[in-house]
């Protein structure tokens, strides 16, 4: 195959990074010029306007850690401030972005790859993680752009490992779960493998929770229980010895997880002085397990999204250089109930999927189809501030799927979409993608109809269409920047939320629902009322006057007791039929007379 005919497959990482090719039909990863085929996920501008990039990089950390950036997929996608986790450096002071850092990063990358085909080559399937929002999924395709690259594809994470450990069970009929504990990001995916076909049934996880959080924990325990913290907090500590600590901190925990003690030795860490500790393997597993711990909820929140019971599994994947470590291993094998799956090199799992879904794509390897989901419901805010969900979570990606809408109030000239995410039931406790305004030509209330179309592509990056279709004028929506304006931690927050609250949620869904249509029944009364007039049976006008007394009241009511109001709707419902029957006899009347027919 020529080298231009190549599509690189990438796994993008907090920590690392990998790029290979199928070359000769067989998926391989590339190494550099120094024989690593791990590329160190770190970009370092130099104060003469120079830049390194990968190991380079790293070696110029400890000496300008605030020109060094690492660990900078944590930032992709997001709003500055946003995250627990703050960056040793500022990205705007060095005047760069999360996307250019990254597309750097890709360049070498790329490099690495032309250098070893010995050919440009210009195409790539890019992994991100399964919970990664759809700023986050731009952001990255926008990174491999800036690098020279077209994107093919925007791959999850655990489907890349799926494939990675599949390719040569294509024919048989499984359930995996795929659990991926990265450097700075964690998904569990559950999927099924049928024919080869492989669906994604359920994810879920967190991009704030990595192996960098148990570098920095580590590191400050080892700072405040040694004679040197008891003269300094951790975070007082100049940014050099920050740097230095936390990475002798990574190399102590790479080193437990095979060995039950490690040692840490830096000389002239501060004013002058050392640290030396000897680390038993029983202290980082305590301070990790609070962290290691948050997998869990994440990996029953994706069965029973997939309503998939452990032992209905055939293989449980661990996947990411953190799942090197005994404790995680041990959690994993606790909740699934079985022994993970360690066959695959954890640190290149990713990689390798990757690359192979790039064979397909090339044609260099046999297809295989991936249905992939939306880790999120997504939809639009109705009348009422209620969450119209258009498509929802789980649904498996590429897909469209659309609602028509019309004008709540007469002589509205103008519908706002806003595109939201999220599992509550009403808009403002989900979170806002981006918004649109539809112009349609004002008129009686109900005569507007604007179609709202939302289509997810196989990266999972979402485009919004809205048609007013009288005059068949499009509005399309490109959600670029506008991520979620909140923490990514709160993503999780946010599924956990839609459960706690679910009975007042649903409750104050019916009674707005109940309230609308009050207020819509309320002056239509009234009206027929008035129109009528004697025409009423006197009894009759009293019950629905009473029926009508009872909405209002219930309306006027700070209980919002949804039921009764439901309830009390019905009824001013049906004591109006024979009215509803008076002024249609009426209306007919008056239409006739006006023909010349009575």
């Amino acid at each position: 195959m020529a080298s231009g005919e190549f599509i690189l497959g990438i796994d993008l990482g907090t920590t690392n990074s990998l790029v290979g090719v199928v070359d000769s039909g067989f998926p391989i990863l590339l190494a550099d010029a120094e024989g690593s085929r791990s590329t160190p996920s770190a970009v370092a501008y130099g104060r003469d306007g120079t830049m390194a990039v990968g190991a380079a990089a790293l070696r110029q950390r400890a000496l300008d850690p605030a020109r060094t950036v690492t660990s900078v997929k944590r930032l992709i996608g997001r709003r500055p401030g946003e995250g627990e986790w703050q960056p040793p450096y500022d990205l705007r002071a060095l005047g760069v972005t999360p996307v250019e850092v990254s597309a750097e990063i890709l360049k070498h990358l790329r490099a690495v790859a032309e250098r070893a085909m010995e050919g440009p080559i210009s195409r790539a399937v890019i992994t991100v993680p399964a919970f990664f929002n759809d700023a986050q999924r731009n952001a990255t395709k926008r990174a491999g752009e800036l690098a020279g690259l077209s994107v093919e594809r925007i791959l999850a994470e655990p489907t890349a490992a799926a494939l990675a450990y599949g390719l040569d069970k294509l024919e048989e009929h499984r359930k995996i779960a795929v659990f991926d504990l990265g450097g700075g990001t964690f998904d569990v995916s559950i999927l099924e493998m049928r024919d080869g076909v492989f669906q994604v049934l359920a994810t879920a996880g967190d991009t704030q929770l990595g192996g960098d959080d148990i570098d920095r924990l580590l590191a400050r325990h080892v700072w405040e229980s040694s004679p040197l913290g008891k003269e300094t907090w951790f975070e007082q500590l100049p940014a050099e010895a920050r740097v230095r600590l936390v990475a002798a901190a990574e190399e102590a925990k790479k080193k437990l997880s095979t060995d039950t003690h490690a040692s840490i030795e830096l000389p002239f860490l501060w004013q002058g002085q050392s640290l030396g500790v000897d680390l038993p393997r029983g202290v980082l597993e305590q301070i990790a397990a609070p962290w290691a711990e948050r997998a869990r909820q994440h990996c029953w929140r994706a069965l029973t999204d997939a309503r998939v019971k452990p032992g209905d599994l055939d293989e449980v994947l661990l996947v990411g250089g953190s799942t090197r470590m005994p404790l995680v291993r041990r959690i994993a094998q606790d909740i699934f109930g079985r022994e993970p799956n360690v066959s695959q090199n954890p640190d290149e799992a990713i990689a390798r999927g990757a690359v192979i879904q790039a064979g397909m794509l090339s044609g260099a390897l046999r297809q295989v189809v991936l249905l992939d989901v939306t880790p999120l419901s997504l939809g639009i805010e109705t009348f009422g501030g209620l969450m119209n969900v258009i498509i929802p979570r789980n649904t498996t990606i590429p897909g469209k799927a659309g609602e028509m809408f019309t004008n709540a109030v007469a002589n509205q000239d103008s519908m706002l979409v806003r595109v939201l995410q999220g599992e509550r039931e009403l808009a403002k406790d989900n979170w806002e993608l981006g918004r649109v305004d539809v112009p349609f030509p004002p008129g009686p209330k109900g005569s507007a109809r604007v179609g709202v179309q939302f289509a997810i592509d196989a990266n999972g990056i979402l485009q919004v269409l809205a048609r007013d279709t009288a005059t068949n004028h499009d509005v399309v929506l490109e959600i670029q920047n506008t991520a979620i304006d909140v923490d990514d931690a709160k993503v999780e927050a946010m599924i956990a939320e839609s459960v706690e609250h679910a009975f007042e949620d649903m409750n104050e869904r019916i009674w707005t629902e109940a309230k609308l249509k009050a207020e819509e029944l309320l002056p239509a009364v009234e009206e027929a009322l008035a129109q009528l007039g004697a025409e009423v049976d006197p009894t009759e006008a009293a019950r629905i006057r009473a029926c009508a007394a009872r909405v209002a009241s219930l309306l006027q009511s700070e209980r919002h007791d949804a039921r009764a109001l439901k309830e009390a709707n019905a009824a001013l419902d049906d004591a109006t039929q024979s009215l509803a029957v008076l002024l249609m006899d009426k209306a007919m009347e008056e239409a006739l007379t006006r023909k010349g027919l009575v």
